[in-house]
């Protein structure tokens, strides 16, 4: 199958290293870390210890049999616009945050598929990633149910010895992602603690009400998701990925701009009349972050 991906940072760099091992993969990122993997390929070490050599350029080919969007969710819409000049036959996501496919899907002229992705991955410089836990990949059509498109992706990650599920209800596990992200991401970026300070101590908490109030959100929209599972998933989660850092807190150290807006800010977007008081706050904050570190004043 002929790949592209389009976010080859640290993540998009790890996937797209590994479907390089039974595919004709193209990385689309930024410089200088796609003209060092076009001259000299990409390494990837650390729990996966990898190297190849997959096309890298700052713009999406021509044409491609599957594009896997790994781009940040405020980049989507751009994401979405670059696309749209490429001829796909599919494309999926594996971004954190809600919305990200139905912006994708206004953009290319084909089937837009969800997926999680549970791999971790650090930049560690230009043609270099480290892969710091591996995961697998879950996919399926967007609205839930099932499609030859999501049967026929999920068959090509597979070949590349990829752990993967194809899943008819990926809404709800859409939202069971939200809660886990909303209960880590924000809590450790503020905390400046690695996730496993989530497991025991104050910030546990903050994680698990965080969780609590995505998953009620998450029936209101009409998804199964119980207090129980969003807040044992945060927590599993927390335990192992225990040393890692999550990718919003890179974004803190790095002084980017955060996720905040698709994850703890959707949250609270879609809440209506419940009450989320502690993602309100984890919002607030790191848009009160962003506002002085990153000039979105």
């Amino acid at each position: 199958m002929d790949i592209v991906v389009f976010g080859a940072g640290s993540l998009g760099s790890v996937i797209g290293g590994l479907l390089a091992r039974r595919h004709d993969v193209t990385l689309v990122g930024r410089e200088p870390h796609v003209s060092a993997v076009a001259e000299s390929g990409l390494e990837i070490h650390g729990e996966i210890a990898e190297r190849g050599r997959p096309d890298a350029r700052t713009d999406p080919p021509a044409s491609a049999d599957l594009a896997v969007v790994t781009v940040k969710a405020g980049d989507t819409a751009a994401a979405a616009d670059a696309l749209a000049t490429c001829d796909l036959d599919s494309c999926l996501s594996l971004q954190n945050g809600m919305g990200n496919e139905a912006t994708l899907a206004e953009g290319v002229d084909c089937p837009v598929l969800a997926g999680t992705c549970t791999y971790g991955a650090r930049l560690a410089g230009p043609g270099v990633v480290e892969c710091t836990g591996v995961g697998e990949i879950v996919l399926g059509p967007r609205e839930g149910g099932e499609s030859t498109a999501a049967d026929r992706v999920g068959e090509a990650v597979a070949d590349s010895d990829i752990e993967t599920t194809v899943a008819d209800d990926m809404p709800t596990r859409l939202w069971a992602k939200l809660a886990v992200n909303a209960g880590i991401n924000a809590t450790t970026a503020l905390a400046r603690v690695p996730n496993g300070a989530l497991v025991d101590g104050p910030a546990e908490r903050v994680a698990a009400r965080a969780a609590r109030e995505t998953a009620a959100v998450a029936r209101r929209e009409g998804i199964d998701l119980t207090d129980e599972r969003a807040t044992d998933l945060a927590r599993t989660v927390a335990s192992d990925t225990a040393a890692n850092t999550a990718s919003m807190r890179q974004d803190v150290q790095a002084g980017r701009r955060t996720e905040i807006d698709a994850i703890n800010g959707y949250v609270v977007d879609h809440a209506g009349d419940l009450s989320v008081p502690v993602n309100e706050t984890l919002a607030a904050l790191v848009r009160a972050w962003e506002s002085e570190h990153t000039g979105d004043k």
